[in-house]
């Protein structure tokens, strides 16, 4: 039996204010090809199918119209998809009465009857070309707090309450799951952050509260042969190959730029997984860093971009994103203005600039004292110290006057 595990859509999304549609539509295009070629016959979305949870009618139609395609493509393929911190649990499960008649099984959220897990909901079985049962998938959402059991409390020292609830739902799943699932191969879901994993900076939300922010890797019962991750963009994996996270289709952000996006392509036999593959797909559109490596002055910034030798004529959804990285030397308080003047010159889409930090500038530490808290901390005092990162110097009258008046008219539209 073959399934692919994929996670982290983000239909919907946009980058510094351009959108992806062109690009999710070429990706989900060549996800019904793999599936097509590989004859899949199963496809687990774990979560973060869509950007926001309150997703554009394009979003969604692109979203039935892939799953309409696989369909077409594979009709015996079963789709199973979970709700992440970015769905609306409630959105995403209100068709899955029609979604069912083409094979489509949506979990939103966990479901209780009478303070008893509604395992039906949960547990997917996969049935094989002969038509039996061959493996079954345990489907679990984002675990909001709605669907974390209350425990007791307990001692500080004994770790996080969210996390100790987030072992305990996954222990009551299982439990509930193995008379159904008989001993054959169990792949389990889940939306949330395995401690060690690699963040993706300005794409993904710290989504665990409490405590800590991400569970251990050893909270997935033993009984599931493999555990489909979404939540973080880069494809990693924890206990060996078992516990996976499949990464994102496409970069969400300029931090993702060198990541080998794609899909998992797990291969089940009677006793488990056989083999685990990733499948890089193409990038519908460039991403790149100028320079590749090291800085570049902005007075020279117009002169890499001319190197790309681009179509002037390039459609915007075909441009490349840019990702630059300048020298501090010589840079004005203006300096980001200023690059976007000179990006606007050619067939590019510059989404993120970040500037070398000065030989000299200090280096961040990690506070041993207590954890100050965001709202803690006055908007001047963040200001001023996110200014000397960025320029590696003190802001001068005018600059702080600019802030006062942007926090002034901040506080007036509140």
């Amino acid at each position: 039996m073959r399934i692919i595990h994929t996670a982290d859509w983000h239909i919907g999304q946009t980058l510094r204010g351009y959108a992806r549609d062109h690009e999710h539509r070429a990706v989900l295009d060549e996800l019904v090809g793999i599936v097509t070629e590989r004859e899949v016959d199963a496809l687990i979305i774990a979560g973060d199918v869509f950007d926001s949870q309150n997703p554009s009618g394009e979003a969604q139609r692109l979203f039935y119209e892939t799953l309409v395609k696989l369909h077409q493509a594979r009709p015996s393929l079963r789709i199973v998809v979970t709700a992440g911190n970015h769905d609306a649990a409630g959105r995403l499960e209100a068709p899955r009465v029609l979604l069912g008649g083409i094979g489509v099984h949506v979990v939103g959220n966990v479901r209780r009857i009478n303070g008893l897990i509604d395992i039906a909901r949960h547990v997917v079985p996969l049935p094989s070309t002969t038509r039996e049962i061959a493996a079954h998938v345990l489907a679990v959402s984002y675990p909001t707090p709605a669907c974390l059991p209350t425990l007791p409390r307990q001692k500080e020292e004994d770790g996080s309450s969210i996390v100790r609830a987030t072992q305990a739902l996954y222990e009551d799943l299982m439990d509930a799951a193995r008379p159904i699932t008989r001993g054959l191969p169990l792949v389990m879901t889940g939306h949330l952050h395995v401690a060690g994993g690699t963040e993706s900076e300005g794409a993904e939300r710290r989504i665990l509260v409490g405590g800590q922010h991400a569970v251990a890797p050893d909270i997935f019962p033993a009984d599931a042969c493999y555990v489909a991750l979404g939540h973080l963009h880069k494809p990693q994996t924890f206990k060996g190959d078992r516990v996976r996270y499949s990464g994102s289709l496409i970069p969400l952000s300029a931090t993702e730029q060198p990541y080998r996006h794609g899909v998992t392509l797990l291969t089940l036999g009677d006793r488990g997984v056989t083999s685990i593959e990733h499948i890089e797909l193409t990038r519908p559109v460039p991403f790149l860093r100028l320079p590749e490596k090291g800085d570049i002055r902005l007075d020279d910034l117009g002169d890499h971009f001319k190197a790309l030798d681009l179509d002037p004529d390039l459609p915007i959804n075909q441009r490349p994103f840019v990702h630059v990285r300048l020298n501090h030397e010589g840079l004005s308080a203006g300096f980001r203005a200023e690059a976007d003047r000179v990006a606007e010159s050619f067939p590019v889409r510059l989404v993120d600039l970040k500037v070398s930090p000065r030989p000299d500038a200090p280096t961040d530490t990690v506070a041993s004292g207590p954890i100050v808290r965001l709202s803690e901390r006055a908007p001047e005092d963040l200001f001023v110290t996110a200014f000397q990162r960025t320029h590696g110097g003190e802001p001068d009258a005018s600059h702080r006057d600019v802030f006062h008046r942007a926090l002034a008219n901040a506080n007036a539209e509140v």
